[in-house]
């Protein structure tokens, strides 16, 4: 049986970052998921935008990419799945973060299964996953995932009782759901688009 391919891109700028634990969290969540429920193999890749900042900008003002960007971006509209995490910025996604996806082709994500994840300061930003990034999904014609999840600086404490609306609680939830989706949704063969689960006008 062929493995799934599932991506996951952080936008996170600092190291050690947030957004990058938050990456992992949600990847290894639905690894979980995957392999719990599911007799699929599952192959998992990291495309880690801080390193790739320069080569993202090089490529907006020259239209060629870097064989590092380059890779990137195959691995991203190759998956099966793919899990997108970006700092809050000014009330939306980082300029990275937009950068990147900018970069890749409009056609490239449609029917795609996505995952969404954003970092803040503080709960004030949580609404920055519906109000930017499914938004940004929804125009590429992806499939975004029912949970999103936003995790605050507070948020890092939670203890993950299933009584409560914590991050592990939210992350587990999104982890499941996503898996199904990724587990339910037909998969690119030879260029072919995918027959998304749900459908935009």
């Amino acid at each position: 049986m062929t493995a799934l391919k599932l991506v996951a891109v952080s936008a996170g700028l600092s190291v050690p970052s947030s957004t990058r634990l938050l990456t992992d969290r949600l990847t290894e969540s639905v690894r979980g998921s995957l392999g719990a429920d599911h007799t699929a193999e599952v192959e998992v890749g990291i495309v880690e935008l801080r390193e790739l900042a320069v080569p993202i900008a090089n490529h907006l003002v020259t239209g060629f990419p870097s064989r590092e960007l380059g890779e990137a971006i195959d691995a991203v509209t190759e998956a099966d799945g793919l899990i997108a995490v970006t700092p809050v910025f000014a009330a939306s996604y980082s300029g990275l973060f937009k950068s990147f996806f900018d970069l890749i082709d409009p056609d490239a994500l449609t029917g795609k299964p996505v995952l969404i994840g954003a970092t803040g300061g503080t709960p004030r930003h949580s609404l920055v996953l519906e109000h930017a990034l499914r938004p940004l999904f929804a125009y590429l014609r992806a499939v975004v995932a029912p949970t999103a999840v936003y995790a605050a600086s507070e948020d890092w404490g939670g203890t993950g009782d299933a009584l409560t609306d914590t991050l592990p609680v939210r992350i587990e939830r999104a982890g499941a759901q996503f898996a199904r989706l990724m587990a339910t949704t037909p998969r690119r063969r030879d260029g072919a688009d995918a027959v998304p689960v749900l459908s935009f006008p």
